[in-house]
């Protein structure tokens, strides 16, 4: 007879690419989600959803009315509460089989080197360059994948990197600090269900690498313009003087 697991992912397991073992496989991995606005939101749900056993999730703000609209765990009843409280709470109650662990303080290097090793995965959900850089260079030492995702306006862009695998480009190699500077969705707003696509497929390519079925987009940047319908997908070039992985 079949258990309640089996039951409750029975369409995933159905999946000749995924089946039991491949069931079994995500309800024993940790993934780490920094990041639980709009892209992290739609990640960790998603994740949660499909089993993965084990999450630690990190932000250090908390839920502001204008966040309702595009991250998509909170409710109004969560304006004012810690995002890792109120994520946790949310995925606790969908997945009562998720193990989530909270992280609500802004990560040091060592703190995030010891937090990246410990999982098998990182989703860098982040908003800002510097910490994408920090997140970056902490899977490479670590040599942990990293799935990285960023939305803006109408657009929305992910990337793949398999730190855990030799000779591949990181993400200093597509940005350097000149584009420090990179705009926010603050400043330059966000069309709602663009900054979910995006949370939605980091969580897809997740599962992809955690149950070895390997990714198209690693080493590759996926472009997707929700204004005009259409996805460009870039080859990024290993630099030779990047500071992370030249």
């Amino acid at each position: 007879m079949p258990t309640d697991r089996h039951t409750r992912f029975a369409r995933q397991i159905a999946l000749p690419q995924v089946g039991a073992d491949g069931q079994a496989t995500l309800a024993r991995s940790h993934a780490l989600v920094i990041g639980l606005g709009g892209l992290g939101s739609a990640a960790s749900l998603y994740l949660a959803s499909s089993g993965v056993g084990r999450m630690t999730i990190n932000d250090f703000d908390r839920v502001d009315s204008s966040n309702l609209p595009r991250q998509i765990l909170f409710d109004a009843d969560d304006v004012g509460t810690a995002k890792t409280a109120a994520t946790a709470r949310h995925l606790r109650h969908r997945c009562p089989t998720a193990r989530i662990d909270e992280s609500d303080a802004r990560l040091t290097d060592e703190a995030l080197l010891d937090a990246v090793t410990a999982s098998d995965i990182v989703l860098d959900c982040t908003d800002n360059f510097v910490t994408r850089g920090r997140i970056n260079q902490a899977c490479r030492l670590a040599e942990k994948p990293l799935v990285t995702g960023a939305a803006i306006r109408f657009e929305g862009q992910l990337a793949v990197f398999r730190h855990d695998e030799p000779g591949g480009p990181c993400y200093n190699c597509l940005y350097s600090e000149a584009d420090e500077n990179l705009e926010t969705c603050a400043g330059q707003g966000i069309l709602a269900p663009v900054v979910g696509t995006i949370g939605c497929m980091m969580a897809t390519e997740t599962l992809k690498v955690l149950l070895g079925l390997g990714s198209r987009l690693t080493g590759r940047l996926w472009v997707y313009d929700a204004l005009a319908g259409t996805t460009t997908t870039l080859t990024i070039k290993k630099r030779s003087d990047c500071p992370v992985c030249g």
